[in-house]
């Protein structure tokens, strides 16, 4: 069967078969700063406009179809985990990332355009199933597919493909936060970003705060809770992104330098806390 699972909008469970949105959960939160400046906003937290949402990178890019957009050098939020990831890919800090594709499931990705073509428009994966054409096109520009028959999510068994290919330099994506102990465990070295925070219990983000570099806060308290005050970088503060490493802040100074647009840095301490955030964070 051709689904995909997809958690999108602070939790909000969506089902798309075939094409089309066949299912949509009811939203946690009741409003989300970041949400409304998708490119099909989401301005009302409400079944039908996630629903519609989802329609819409679906007939825009082709998501979760034959027809996925791999690639793309457009910018969709200036700290946003696949622009870090590409940024240090450019800068070659890095010599592969390993994220999650739908219709690929774990994937290995050395091309900055196709990590923020994959990773961009995309909200959380939960899981999804094999797309040939999306396999092959990945694997035609030097990506690796982890599991080309069941497309499965398992970022461990992404890191084993990086380097029995000869990658040595990895970035890799997780949400489960035990997949970040079984990476650090098996690739001291390994960057790790947690992404998809939102829910997290206080367990979650404690194995977070131990073993990730970036974590992004997405709606969760208690990532703010447990991993603002031991960051020693914040970007952000609507949807806040914190550094937890010193390789962590090297990504973020990295991604801050490739930015053109004017920023503000100063000291303070951590976390900092804006006049906007999504609500409820849970």
């Amino acid at each position: 069967m051709d689904e995909h699972v997809i958690e999108a909008a602070g939790r909000c469970r969506v089902v798309v078969r075939d094409g089309t949105v066949v299912e949509v959960g009811s939203p946690l939160l009741s409003d989300c700063p970041l949400a409304q400046r998708f490119a099909c906003p989401v301005k009302e937290m409400t079944p039908e406009a996630i629903r519609d949402n989802i329609q819409n990178r679906i007939d825009s890019f082709g998501m979760c179809t034959p027809n996925r957009e791999l690639t793309s050098e457009e910018v969709f939020v200036g700290f946003g985990a696949s622009e870090v990831i590409s940024t240090a890919l450019k800068s070659r800090f890095i010599d592969a990332a390993v994220i999650v594709c739908d219709g690929a499931g774990t994937v290995v990705v050395t091309k900055p355009e196709m990590a923020q073509g994959i990773g961009g428009r995309m909200s959380g994966l939960i899981s999804t199933s094999p797309i040939p054409d999306v396999i092959r096109r990945i694997e035609e520009e030097g990506g690796i597919v982890a599991d080309p028959d069941n497309a499965s999510l398992d970022p461990l068994s992404g890191v084993h493909a990086a380097k029995k290919a000869g990658y040595e330099h990895l970035i890799v994506t997780i949400h489960n936060p035990e997949d970040a102990r079984a990476i650090r465990e098996y690739d001291p070295d390994a960057i790790i970003i947690a992404v998809h925070t939102t829910g997290y219990s206080p367990e979650d983000a404690e194995v977070v705060r131990q073993y990730a570099d970036i974590v992004t806060a997405c709606a969760s308290q208690t990532i703010r809770d447990i991993c603002g005050p031991c960051a020693i970088l914040q970007a952000g503060s609507t949807v806040p992104v914190y550094a937890l490493t010193q390789a962590g802040k090297h990504l973020i100074l990295l991604r801050m330098a490739a930015i053109e647009y004017p920023l503000f840095v100063t000291h303070a301490d951590l976390p900092v806390t804006g006049e906007k955030s999504p609500h409820p964070l849970i």
